[in-house]
C-alpha cells in the first residue's frame, strides 16, 4: 500500500457491493479502485476538491 493512503474499514450491504463489483468490472477496476474514482468524482463536483488534484499528489494533500 502507498505510504499516502489509509486503510478505512467499510461497511456496506450486498447488493451495493454486488453493483459496485459489476461497475468496477465493466470498467476493468478493482472494487476499490472504483469506490475511490466515484467518491474522489463526487468530492469534484461538489467543490470539496479542485479538478486537477490527483491521489497522491502533493496538490491532493491539505495544506496547513
Amino acid at each position: 500500500m502507498a505510504a499516502d493512503k489509509k486503510a478505512y474499514p467499510l461497511r456496506i450491504s450486498a447488493d451495493v457491493l454486488d453493483a459496485v463489483q459489476r461497475w468496477a468490472d465493466d470498467e476493468l477496476r478493482s472494487v476499490n479502485a472504483q469506490i475511490e474514482y466515484v467518491l474522489r468524482d463526487a468530492l469534484r463536483k461538489a467543490g470539496r476538491i479542485r479538478h486537477t488534484e490527483q491521489s497522491g499528489t502533493p496538490a491532493a494533500r491539505k495544506k496547513s
